[in-house]
C-alpha cells in the first residue's frame, strides 16, 4: 500500500505528448495524486515551459513530430540538469531505453502506461529528489563542496572539464587548475578528491594568499614546541593533516620563493620536516594547486619556480570563464534558485526569459560567484514569484545605459542629459512603472517623481 502524500510529493510535473487523450489521462491521475501538472503537446512547447518555469519532473513520449523525446531530454538537461525525466513509448526497444538512460533519463515506461506502476515510480523518484536535496543541504551546512556530477553546465567547455576530471581522479598525480576568480577551482578540486580512491581521507583547502608569509612554513609543515616565540605545543601542519587525502593549494603563485623550494622538496621526497625539528615524517598526500594568474608570465618574471611548475603541472585543468559558456547561465540560475528557495523558504518558479537574456548578455567579471551573488541579492530584496529583470537592477541599468545614444555627434553629453535619457528610457522599458524603473536604476521612486517634475512632465 502506498504511503500518504508528503510535502516532497507536492511537486510540479510537466507532461509532454502529442496525443490529447494521453495528456488528459496523465493530468487527471497526477493531479489526483497531489502533483501540480502542466501539459505540452510538443517538444517545442515543452522547451518554452521549461524556460519560463521550474519543474521537478517531466514525463515525455519518445516519438513526437518536430522534436523527439530524446532530443527534448537533451535540451531540458541543458536548461536544468536537476529535472528528473521519465520517457514513455508505445514502441519499446532495448536500444532506445539504453540511449534514454545514458542521456540522463530517470526511467523508461511502455505504453499504455499502467497508472499504478506510474504512481509507484513517481513516489520513488520524488523520494530520491527529496533525499538529494537533503544531502545537498547537509553538505552546505558542513561546508563541503559539490561532487563532479553536480558541477553545473553541459556546454562544450564544461564537458571537457568533466572529462578531464573523470580521467585524472582515479590517479594520484598532481593537478594544476587554472581559471579566473569565481570560476569554481575549489569545486573542481573537491570533485577530483571525491572521485578518487582517497575520498574517505581528508580534503584540506588552503588559500596561500590568506596566510601571513612568516607563518606559512609552520602552517604547511607544522612545528615543535619552542621552535619560535609562541610555539607552546607541537603541531602537525596542513600536509600531515591531509595524510591519505588531498591538499588543495589555492593561489599557489603567492608562495614565497623560499617556501616554493621546500614545497618542491616535499613533492619529490613525500616527507615533511616540522619547523624546529630534526625529524622528517613521511606523508601520502595528493597535491592539487590552483591559480588565477598567468603562470607563464610569473615564471618569466621569476616569481614562480619552473621546476615546481613542472612538478605540479602533470595534469592541467583550464576552467572557462562564464562569458565563454553563456549557454550554461540558465542551468546555473536554476540551480541557484532551487538552492535559495530552500534557504529562504520560498517557492520562486524560475526566472523570466527577459532576465535570462540579460544575464546571458552580461560578461560576469566575477564569473559564477557573481551570478550567485546577483540572484541571492534578488532574494534578499524580496523576489517572490519569479526572478525578473527588475530584480537584477545592475543588469537593467546596464541595458538602459547601452541603449542610450551619445548626442552631439559623438561629443560627451552633460551628466544631466544622460540622467534624463536614462530615466525616460527606463520608464519606457517598464511601461511607466515608476517603482520598477527606480529599482532598475538604483534610485528611489521619489527621485523619479522629482526629476519628472523638473523636466516638466508631471
Amino acid at each position: 500500500m502506498l504511503k500518504s502524500l508528503t510535502p516532497m510529493e507536492m511537486a510540479k510535473i510537466l507532461v509532454v505528448d502529442d496525443e490529447p487523450s494521453i495528456l488528459r489521462l496523465l493530468q487527471e491521475a497526477l493531479t489526483q495524486w497531489g502533483y501540480q501538472v502542466k501539459c505540452a503537446s510538443s517538444g517545442t512547447d515543452a522547451i518554452e515551459a521549461v524556460r519560463g518555469e521550474m519543474f521537478d519532473a517531466v514525463l515525455t513520449d519518445i516519438r513526437m513530430p518536430e522534436m523527439s523525446g530524446l532530443e527534448l531530454l537533451k535540451e531540458i538537461k541543458r536548461h536544468d540538469e536537476s529535472i528528473e525525466i521519465v520517457m514513455m513509448t508505445g514502441y519499446p526497444t532495448i536500444t532506445s531505453a539504453v540511449e534514454a538512460l545514458k542521456e540522463g533519463a530517470y526511467d523508461y515506461l511502455s505504453k499504455p502506461v499502467i497508472l499504478d506502476e506510474l504512481r509507484h515510480l513517481m513516489v520513488r523518484m520524488m523520494e530520491r529528489r527529496f533525499l538529494r536535496g537533503e544531502v545537498h543541504d547537509l553538505r552546505e551546512r558542513l561546508g563541503e563542496e559539490l561532487a563532479v556530477t553536480e558541477l553545473v553546465g553541459n556546454s562544450g567547455p564544461m564537458q571537457r572539464v568533466k572529462e578531464i576530471i573523470a580521467k585524472v581522479a582515479p590517479t594520484s598525480s598532481p593537478v594544476l587548475i587554472e581559471g579566473e576568480s569565481g570560476t569554481g577551482k575549489e569545486l573542481v578540486a573537491a570533485a577530483i578528491h571525491r572521485l578518487s580512491p582517497r575520498a574517505k581521507g581528508p580534503f584540506v583547502p588552503v588559500n596561500c594568499s590568506a596566510i601571513p608569509a612568516d607563518l606559512l612554513e609552520s602552517e604547511f609543515f607544522g612545528h615543535v614546541r619552542g621552535a619560535f616565540s609562541g610555539a607552546v605545543s607541537d603541531t602537525v601542519g596542513l600536509f600531515r593533516g591531509a595524510n591519505d587525502g588531498t591538499i588543495f593549494l589555492d593561489e599557489i603563485v603567492e608562495l614565497s620563493p623560499a617556501l616554493q623550494v621546500k614545497l618542491l622538496r616535499v613533492l619529490q621526497e613525500m616527507q615533511v620536516r616540522p619547523v624546529g625539528s630534526t625529524k622528517a615524517y613521511v606523508v601520502d598526500v595528493r597535491v592539487i594547486a590552483a591559480t588565477n594568474r598567468d603562470l607563464d608570465r610569473a615564471i618569466a618574471e621569476e616569481k614562480f619556480r619552473q621546476d615546481l611548475y613542472y612538478r605540479l603541472n602533470v595534469v592541467r585543468v583550464s576552467l572557462p570563464p562564464l562569458r565563454a559558456r553563456r549557454e550554461d547561465v540558465q542551468a546555473l540560475a536554476n540551480y541557484f534558485i532551487r538552492r535559495f528557495n530552500r534557504r529562504f523558504r520560498r517557492e520562486l518558479r524560475g526566472i523570466t526569459p527577459e532576465a535570462v537574456t540579460a544575464l546571458q548578455g552580461y560578461d560576469f567579471p566575477g564569473n559564477v560567484r557573481e551570478l550567485e551573488n546577483l540572484l541571492e541579492r534578488a532574494y534578499a530584496m524580496g523576489a517572490r514569484e519569479q526572478i525578473t529583470l527588475a530584480d537584477l537592477p545592475s543588469l537593467a541599468s546596464d541595458r538602459v545605459l547601452s541603449a542610450a545614444p551619445m548626442s552631439g555627434g559623438g561629443a560627451i553629453p552633460q551628466l544631466a542629459e544622460v540622467e534624463k535619457e536614462l530615466i525616460l528610457r527606463a520608464l519606457a522599458f517598464y511601461k511607466d512603472d515608476k517603482e520598477a524603473a527606480a529599482n532598475a536604476l538604483g534610485i528611489s521612486r521619489r527621485t523619479i517623481y522629482r526629476r519628472l517634475k523638473e523636466y516638466g512632465m508631471l
